[in-house]
């Protein structure tokens, strides 16, 4: 199959080279013409295409492999890229997750200070109305003793007066 491919592309160039040919003559066979008409034998005619078809196939694959070699230069070169891109992205991405823990962190920080804030003016309020309650529940309690002092003196009274306390 690549005798065959081969093939093929030799009877491409060889046409392409034909055409040229036919357009005209090089530099090299116009001096040659004019200089007299030479017959070449058939053997040297034969030697000279098969030279000539050599070179033209050594020139084909060494024109392939350089365009094999500048694909492989700019693939190169893409996947260069690429990478150097993916590098970036990561670079990026730990920029962004070190910025976005810092943020956190200080977010986190002041709604702390912001919560202990609101914990000390609850608990100033808190401490204003225990003291408060703590004055209530005391005037409470000298008023039972008042209360207190009150019925035993209205049942002192009334064991004093023969009467019967209901």
């Amino acid at each position: 199959m690549a005798d065959k491919e081969m093939g093929q592309r030799e009877i491409r160039e060889e046409s392409v080279n034909s055409g040229a040919e036919r357009a005209g003559p090089s530099d090299s066979q116009a001096s040659t013409s004019k200089a007299g008409p030479s017959t070449p034998s058939p053997g040297c005619e034969a030697a000279g295409t098969s030279g000539t078809s050599e070179g033209k196939t050594t020139n084909y694959f060494a024109a392939l492999d350089s365009s094999v070699e500048v694909l492989q230069s700019r693939a190169q070169t893409l996947i260069d890229k690429i990478n150097e891109g993916r590098t970036k992205d990561q670079t990026m991405m730990k920029n962004f997750n070190t910025n976005l823990n810092i943020k956190v962190a200080d977010v986190s920080r002041r709604l702390e200070t912001r919560m202990y804030t609101m914990y000390e003016q609850n608990n100033a309020q808190l401490e204003v109305r225990l003291q408060e309650l703590t004055e209530v529940i005391e005037r409470i309690r000298q008023l039972q003793d008042e209360l207190k002092q009150v019925c035993d003196t209205v049942v002192t009274v009334y064991e004093d007066l023969g009467l019967q306390h209901s």
